[in-house]
């Protein structure tokens, strides 16, 4: 069942903007619901941080998160994110899935 993760977190200059992210990665996630190859895309916020907003995911190789990159929309919505960004996203963890539960 091996599989390919990623966990990164995005940090926002304001709350508000934090807000404004969260939404934007949520319209990624729909976006990127029917790429080849994504099991999960999941949107979270930081309970003890305001300002941070994590993106779980699960793709079926590397190759199908980069070709995720392609979808029509998804390079808008990042051009959308950039400017509600402190700085450059952190380099999220990648994962290497090797099973568990999953609905």
């Amino acid at each position: 069942m091996a599989k390919y993760g990623l966990h990164g977190k995005l940090t926002a200059t304001s709350a508000e903007g934090a807000d404004q992210l969260a939404n934007i990665l949520l319209e990624a996630s729909e976006l990127v619901s029917t790429a080849k190859g994504c099991q999960l895309y999941i949107v979270s916020r930081d309970a003890t941080d305001s300002l941070s907003v994590w993106v779980t995911e699960i793709w079926d190789t590397a190759a199908d998160h980069e070709a995720s990159l392609t979808v029509p929309g998804v390079r808008e919505l990042i051009s959308q994110a950039i400017p509600l960004l402190a700085g450059r996203p952190e380099r999220g963890q990648e994962l290497e899935i090797l099973g568990g539960f999953q609905k």
